[in-house]
């Protein structure tokens, strides 16, 4: 810029500015590094994007690796490649429980820092679009008479990532026997660098089972879940509970009675993400149900999907609500994707790049982990910084 351009001014330009190009102007000067990777801009940069992309991913040759695209009229022409950052990659089989402000978590049980870390569970909070990424070792991950689920989002009102850990008894005849779960929620704030009791005492009620379908939406998280009280003749019956990212406060969102019926199995449900509010699909009958305006209890059936075409299953939503479906097919490539109109149910090809994704979301580009250590693994016993000549 010219020298003449007060500081001032030049810091809300370059707010207006992609990413991609921030980066690089962190090599222009000490100045203007120091004022980009400040917790200040870093939060007011992430706070403002409007832009919306979808974030897909692949892997290729055992590396996790993603292609951004920019969700607008130009929809699949603006992508850009990027690359997981290496913390990620030390992961195997991992599970993605979450996007919010740009980052992205996703933990397993398997990883190569065992060693390191005993054979805990470990989950990685990353930026891909700054190539970013810290580990976080979650403690008292359980898989025997209780078991654990994880979400993941960032509070609206500070930027600061959170892992919020549940634990829920695993099988109904041991509900009555047990008066109360240890260590039932504990949330990891990555600013403080520990894990925590949440600030609200309502904690689930015990007969709640919370399943690995979660999503973010507005800064509050919502999971599918099954109350094993009986409501109806004795049955159980599906449900949504919502936790608030700021207030930490746990909810309860009715589903309309077809769905929370226990005969609706809850492997038939999904949930997703869809403009700014939560969708459930029915996956035997491809009905989309919408919850309205955001009001708890308030369900409406928006559409049935109909694509006629075998093998088709819906990745995730764009912006304007239309659909987009992978359809499996034979051959080196195995998939293509197309965008569906749910209302002219008008189908168009799209291009990707010849890739299979595993993952379908909404994104936004932000600066967020630009100023965390690379290579660092937060545990509470310790904080690990690991070279980066170790060994992936």
């Amino acid at each position: 810029m010219a020298p003449n351009v007060p500081f001032d001014m030049q810091t809300e330009i370059m707010k207006r500015f992609p990413v991609k190009s921030l980066i690089r102007f962190q090599s222009v000067s000490k100045t203007w590094k120091s004022v980009i990777s400040s917790c200040d801009f870093i939060a007011c940069y992430s706070r403002h994007q409007q832009q919306q992309h979808l974030l897909l991913r692949y892997h290729d040759d055992f590396t996790e690796k993603y292609v951004s695209v920019v969700d607008d009229d130009s929809f699949s022409e603006q992508r850009v490649s990027l690359t997981a950052p290496l913390l990620v990659n030390t992961l195997k089989c991992s599970t993605t429980i979450g996007s919010s402000h740009g980052l992205l978590c996703s933990y397993s049980l398997s990883h190569s820092l065992d060693a390191l870390i005993h054979g805990r569970c470990m989950a990685v909070i990353s930026n891909p679009s700054v190539g970013k990424g810290v580990g976080v070792v979650v403690p008292n991950f359980e898989t025997g008479i209780y078991k654990t689920s994880l979400g993941f989002g960032v509070c609206r009102e500070t930027t600061d990532p959170k892992i919020v850990k549940v634990t829920h008894i695993t099988n109904s005849p041991d509900i009555e026997r047990i008066t109360s779960i240890p260590r039932q929620v504990e949330v990891f704030t990555l600013s403080k660098r520990a894990w925590r009791p949440p600030y609200s005492s309502n904690l689930p009620r015990k007969s709640i089972r919370f399943f690995n379908k979660v999503v973010v939406v507005d800064g509050v998280l919502y999971w599918l879940a099954t109350d094993r009280t009986p409501r109806w003749s004795n049955q159980w019956y599906n449900l949504i509970v919502s936790f608030d990212m700021t207030s930490e406060e746990f909810r309860e969102v009715n589903l309309p009675d077809s769905l929370a019926d226990s005969n609706m199995f809850i492997w038939n449900l999904s949930i997703y993400k869809i403009r700014e509010s939560i969708a459930v699909l029915e996956c035997d009958i491809n009905v989309v149900w919408v919850m309205e305006n955001g009001v708890s209890k308030s369900f409406t059936k928006l559409f049935t999907i109909d694509v006629n075409m075998p093998h088709a299953s819906l990745i995730g939503f764009r912006k304007s609500g239309e659909l987009i479906i992978q359809i499996y097919q034979a051959g080196p490539r195995t998939s293509k994707y197309v965008v569906y109109e749910p209302y002219s149910k008008h189908i168009d090809d799209v291009e990707f790049g010849g890739m299979n994704f595993s993952l379908c979301v909404p994104y936004m580009e932000t600066l967020l982990l630009l100023d965390q250590p690379n290579f660092t693994v937060y545990d509470d016993m310790e904080t690990l910084q690991l070279p980066s000549s170790f060994v992936w």
